[in-house]
Order: C-alpha cells, then sequence, then structure tokens
C-alpha cells in the first residue's frame, strides 16, 4: 500500500508534468512551535483559546505547581541553613563558650590534683604493705584518666580561641552556593510550569485540556509564528542544479491575482523519494527535492494555502 507521502508526491509530480515541468507546487507554512511539558503535572487553566494572536510571554497553560513551590521552600531553607553556619565558622566562638571551656579546663586540672594525690598516698601504702596493689592500680587509672581529661579539655579551650580553620570557612562557602544553586533550579523548574508563548505567533492548537495529567515530554501548546509565511514547495530533479540560495523567483498563490517573488532560503540536499541511487536517468527525473522560498509583501495570506513557485527565470 502508498503511503500517504507518497501519494502527495505523486500527485505534485502529476501537476508539475502537466503544466511543463517548470513548476514546484508546494503550499504556504509559517515556523511551527511546539511547547512542551516539562513534569506530568495536571493543567489547572488555559486561559487563552485556541485561534488566538498571542504577544511573546502570554500565559498559554498553567500547570499544578503546589509540589513545585514546596521543593522551592526547602532549598530555600536549605540556603538560609548554610549561609548562618557559614556565618557562625566566620564569627568564631562566642565569649560565653570560651568562658565555660575555661572553666571545664580549671575543674580537670582539680581533678588531676586530687588524683595524683590520691596514687601518691596509695603508693605509699603499698610500699608499707598496708594496700593491696588493686588499691594502687585503681588509683593509677583514675590518675591517668583525670590527666587525659585535663588534656582535651585545654584542646577544646585552644579550637575556640584559635578561631575557624580556613578549610572549614572553604567548605561552609562551597556549601552555601550548592544550595544557592539548587534553589535557582527549583525556581526554574516552578517557572517551566507555567507554559508561556515564547514569541509573538497564532495560537494553532492546545492537544490538551483542563483537569487532565500531562506526561513530561508531552505537547501543551502550538504555535504558528506571527510572521511573513513561506513557501514550501518540491523542486523536480531537473532543477535541482540550476537553483542557489538567494536565488529570486516568481511565486502564486492562490486567491492572490499578482506573482509574488520569493527568495530561496534552504533546499533540501537528499530527494523526497528513494531508493534515489537505484533509479534510471527517465525515473531521476520524477524525483523531487523539499525547498523553501521567503516571500515578500505575504504577511496577511493564510497558512496553507496552495502555491506554485515558477522555476524559470523571473
Amino acid at each position: 500500500m502508498a503511503r500517504p507521502g507518497h501519494l502527495l508526491l505523486a500527485l505534485l509530480l502529476t501537476a508539475c508534468g502537466s503544466t511543463g515541468g517548470d513548476e514546484a507546487l508546494g503550499t504556504l507554512e509559517r515556523d511551527r512551535i511546539v511547547l512542551k511539558a516539562t513534569a506530568g503535572e495536571i493543567i489547572v487553566s488555559e486561559p487563552v483559546a485556541e485561534g488566538t494572536m498571542v504577544e511573546a510571554g502570554t500565559v498559554l497553560v498553567q500547570l499544578d505547581d503546589k509540589k513545585q513551590r514546596v521543593l522551592v521552600a526547602r532549598a530555600e531553607a536549605d540556603v538560609m541553613q548554610a549561609r548562618a553556619r557559614l556565618d557562625e565558622l566566620r564569627n568564631g566562638a562566642r565569649p560565653e563558650e570560651i568562658a565555660a571551656a575555661s572553666a571545664r579546663v580549671q575543674g580537670t586540672q582539680a581533678e588531676v590534683v586530687e588524683a595524683q594525690a590520691t596514687y601518691t598516698r596509695a603508693l605509699e601504702l603499698r610500699k608499707q604493705k598496708l594496700a593491696a596493689q588493686a588499691t594502687l592500680d585503681s588509683a593509677l587509672a583514675k590518675r591517668d584518666a583525670a590527666e587525659a581529661a585535663l588534656e582535651s579539655a585545654r584542646e577544646d579551650l585552644l579550637r575556640l580561641t584559635n578561631g575557624t580553620r580556613q578549610e572549614q570557612l572553604d567548605q561552609g562557602a562551597a556549601a552555601l552556593k550548592a544550595a544557592e544553586a539548587q534553589l535557582e533550579l527549583e525556581k526554574h523548574r516552578l517557572s517551566e510550569l507555567t507554559v508561556v508563548a515564547t514569541r509573538d505567533a497564532y495560537l494553532d492548537s492546545l492537544p490538551w485540556h483542563v483537569g487532565e495529567r500531562v506526561p513530561a515530554g508531552a505537547t501543551l501548546a502550538i504555535l504558528l509564528a506571527d510572521d511573513r509565511p513561506y513557501a514550501r514547495v518540491y523542486i523536480p530533479e531537473p532543477w535541482r542544479a540550476s537553483l542557489d540560495i538567494g536565488d529570486a523567483r516568481a511565486v502564486h498563490v492562490d486567491g492572490v491575482d499578482r506573482a509574488l517573488t520569493g527568495h530561496l532560503r534552504w533546499i533540501a540536499t537528499e530527494p523526497a523519494f528513494t531508493p534515489y541511487y537505484a533509479l534510471n536517468a527517465s525515473d531521476r527525473s520524477r524525483l523531487v527535492y523539499v525547498a523553501e522560498f521567503d516571500l515578500e509583501d505575504a504577511q496577511d495570506l493564510p497558512t496553507g494555502v496552495p502555491a506554485q513557485v515558477h522555476l524559470g527565470q523571473p
């Protein structure tokens, strides 16, 4: 069974043959802008109706953004926490913390003095054989524990009085930057749930309706650019080699009683029919190449109207 596209091309070629093969047939087209969903959410509103001319920035589709707003709020809290942590590192310890650490040093010093005295008495009693070895061992252990506690207290005091190390400040600054970047990302994702026109255009289609949950990647709106159309036509193979980008040709549009001027802006490098490498000379003449011609003074013409490009010199 022939494909619809092949049937259309066959009809175009037949029409070209009937006019002597010096015309390329096609239609007027405009740039088609497809806006897609970035997340799977429910459509809550579509403020603009299909068939409306819209300006860039006009809201076309609003997706439910409650979940994303929660993520933005959490990211904002993470930024506040990271900023507070960095400020704490920069400011260093408070006087109250330093005083408390100093008091702990003094307290452990007193414990060391007491433990040392207890050990000394236990040692003398052991020499006189008036105390068991276990008593001496216990006194020694308590003295060593008191000395270790004193060393730990002194290190804590030094840490508070010497200030924060540069490495810790760098880590705090990096954590803040990471939190801020995540916040910007979540805000961007939130903005993408409000689908707006990216340029002045004609709102051609809204494939989904309010209340429907769309999957990520689904087409939400189709726009046709609000500028002059171009003619998309099929160039017969015998004319392909004689055309260059920028060439001017006469364009006839159904319903317009005068010829328009079109400038070739693009032409395909591959023919529409395949396999072109297996065709003989007669068959090759039936190949066509898709091409586009920019038109002058055609802003008001509608999209989809049949057009013919006269391939002879204007």
